[in-house]
C-alpha cells in the first residue's frame, strides 16, 4: 500500500513537472510557433522590438502558438511569461502577446511594473480595436504589429497615453438620460424595500413597548423580536442593493471599497439601530399615556396579543412574517500577476 501511495506521489509530480516543460521557453523576442510571419515580417518584427527593448528596458513579446491544448490563454499566458521571467528583475517590465491560431484568441499580458500603463482597459482596447478587426481577416501580422506600434507609442509617449486613456474614459460615459431611467427603476425596489422594513421596524417597536409595559412577556418578545429580524434584514437588502449600484455609477467606487475592507462601521450602524428603537419605543410609550414600566418574564395578556398582532391588527405580525420569506533574447526575471486582457474572433 505504502509503494502504491509513493508511486503515485512520484507519478504525479512527474506530470507536474512535465505539464511546465509544454510551455515554450523563449529564445527570441518573437518566436512563431504558429508560422505566421514571412522570414521578412519576422526579422522586421524583430528588429523593432529588440531596438525598444534596448532604449528603454522594457520587454515587448511576442509568442504565436498552435493550439492552447486543455488550457484557458489567461493561463497559459500567465505561466509563459513568469516561467521566461519577462521583463527586468524589479522593474517587471515585461509584456507578452501571445496568439494561438486554432482558438482564435489573444492576450496582452502584462507584467507588474508595466500595469499602471497598459492597464486591462489599455490592453483590451488595443485587441479589441486593433488586433481583432485585422486577425479576422488573417492579416495576423498586421494586427500583432499595429498592436506593438500601440504599446511602444504608450510607453514612450504619456500625452498619447492620456488621450488613449481619455477615448476609453469616454466610451464608459453613462448619458444623464440613463442615469435617470436606471435610478427610478432603483427606486422602485428602494421604495418596496422600504415599506417591507417599515412594517417590520414598526411591529419590532411594538414588541419593545409590549415588554417593557408587562404587555408581552419576555421571553415571547424574544422571539418575536428575533423573527421579526428577517423582513427587516429582506428589506435593508433591497434598499442597499439598489443603492450600491447607484453609488459605482457615481463613481464612489473608493468609499465603496474602503466599507468594504474595514468592517467597523457594521458595528456602529446596529448599536445606533437599537438605540434609536429603544427610544421610539418609549417615546410610543409616552405618547400611548402608559404610566409603569413593568417587565413580565412568562405572562402576557393574551386581549393585547390578539388586537396589536393578529392578521386583522395595525400590527400584523404574521403578515410580517411572510414577507421576510421570500537567445539574444532572455527574460530579466521579471513578473506578472495576471494583469492584461484577452480577445477572440
Amino acid at each position: 500500500m505504502l509503494k502504491t501511495k509513493c508511486f503515485g506521489l512520484i507519478f504525479l509530480i512527474c506530470s507536474l513537472c512535465a505539464a511546465q516543460l509544454e510551455y515554450p521557453k523563449l529564445t527570441e523576442i518573437v518566436t512563431d510557433n504558429a508560422q505566421i510571419f514571412t522570414p521578412s515580417q519576422l526579422e522586421e518584427l524583430r528588429t523593432k522590438l529588440y531596438q525598444f527593448e534596448s532604449e528603454t528596458t522594457n520587454q515587448l513579446v511576442v509568442l504565436t502558438i498552435d493550439d492552447l491544448g486543455n488550457e484557458t490563454i489567461e493561463q497559459y499566458a500567465l505561466m509563459v511569461f513568469n516561467q521566461n521571467k519577462l521583463g527586468q528583475s524589479g522593474d517587471d517590465n515585461g509584456v507578452l502577446i501571445l496568439f494561438s491560431e486554432l482558438d482564435r484568441k489573444v492576450r496582452i499580458e502584462v507584467g507588474y511594473g508595466l500595469e499602471p500603463y497598459i492597464t486591462d482597459a489599455v490592453a483590451s482596447r488595443i485587441i479589441r480595436n486593433t488586433m481583432i478587426p485585422r486577425v479576422k481577416e488573417e492579416n495576423y501580422f498586421e494586427g500583432i504589429d499595429l498592436a506593438t506600434d500601440q504599446i511602444i507609442e504608450f510607453l514612450n509617449n504619456p500625452e498619447a497615453l492620456d488621450e488613449f486613456k481619455a477615448e476609453i474614459d469616454a466610451e464608459a460615459e453613462v448619458p444623464w438620460w440613463l442615469y435617470i431611467i436606471i435610478g427610478l427603476f432603483l427606486m422602485m425596489f428602494v421604495a418596496a424595500g422600504g415599506f417591507v422594513f417599515y412594517k417590520g421596524y414598526s411591529t419590532v417597536i411594538e414588541i419593545i413597548r409590549g415588554i417593557f409595559t408587562g404587555k408581552l412577556a419576555v421571553v415571547r418578545g424574544v422571539f418575536m423580536g428575533i423573527f421579526m429580524m428577517f423582513p427587516l434584514i429582506f428589506g435593508l437588502v433591497f434598499i442597499g442593493i439598489p443603492l450600491f449600484f447607484m453609488a459605482m455609477l457615481l463613481g464612489y467606487d473608493d468609499l465603496l471599497n474602503g466599507m468594504a475592507k474595514d468592517f467597523t462601521w457594521v458595528f456602529g450602524v446596529i448599536l445606533t439601530f437599537i438605540v434609536i428603537t429603544v427610544l421610539l419605543a418609549i417615546l410610543k410609550i409616552r405618547k400611548k399615556g402608559d404610566k409603569d414600566f413593568k417587565l413580565s418574564l412568562f405572562k402576557s395578556d393574551k386581549t393585547y396579543i390578539k388586537k396589536t398582532f393578529s392578521s386583522s391588527g395595525t400590527h400584523s405580525f404574521g403578515s410580517s412574517s411572510r414577507s421576510g420569506s421570500s537567445s539574444s533574447f532572455s527574460g530579466g526575471g521579471g513578473s506578472s500577476g495576471g494583469g492584461g486582457a484577452s480577445g477572440s474572433w
